[in-house]
């Protein structure tokens, strides 16, 4: 339980009404963003009405749905460079989707730390176990590079299988889905332009 003096200092902050913010503009619904956080709607909506302060790591998941760094809720100094390091020890890993049935892939932001960010960066990883995604589509690009193994990528219904070191760059609005190719496990980096998700 938080002191009043803390809860009161919390407040001046408004995370509330700039998590909803974020949220209806990438004109979100509070479902959606329970989907991609892994947190209840009821806790969401207590978040945004500022009747509950949720935990960094609470704000952290929040955060990297919307592409911006846990300092987006507590400044608004956007005067100094941008400069974000994103050290290996310090990446949260997380399911392609929370509570889904089966295991897709697992995904680390890799640049988490950046505000107000032009591009979203992963590492993907595509485990023996991994079954393919669901198609999916967002606003944007996406690069995809192959790290290790071997990825199909279907496109619209077109498949392309990239082994280690290929690369293949889209336009994200196309359904899309992913899954590991070949006889080992897979890992690629992804890129997609902010305003996809």
């Amino acid at each position: 339980m938080l002191s009043e003096t803390l809860s009161k200092g919390l407040e001046e902050y408004e995370i509330g009404s700039k998590v909803r913010a974020l949220r209806l503009d990438k004109g979100m619904a509070l479902a959606q963003l329970g989907e991609h956080s892994g947190l209840s709607v009821g806790m969401l909506s207590k978040i945004e009405r500022g009747q509950i302060i949720p935990t960094l790591p609470t704000l952290l998941r929040i955060a990297m749905v919307y592409g911006v760094g846990l300092d987006h809720f507590f400044t608004d100094d956007n005067d100094r460079p941008l400069i974000a390091v994103t050290h290996k020890k310090e990446r949260m890993r997380f399911p392609e989707r929370q509570g889904a049935k089966g295991e897709t892939y697992f995904f680390e932001s890799l640049n988490f730390p950046a505000t107000d960010r032009k591009l979203n960066g992963f590492l993907a990883e595509f485990s023996m176990k991994s079954e393919p995604s669901e198609p999916h589509s967002h606003d944007g690009v996406e690069l995809i590079y192959i790290v290790k193994g071997q990825l199909a990528i279907e496109i619209d219904g077109d498949e392309q299988i990239l082994d280690e070191g290929d690369a293949i760059y889209f336009d994200s609005r196309t359904p899309h889905s992913y899954r590991r190719a070949g006889k080992s496990a897979c890992s690629a980096l992804i890129v997609v332009t902010a305003d996809g998700e």
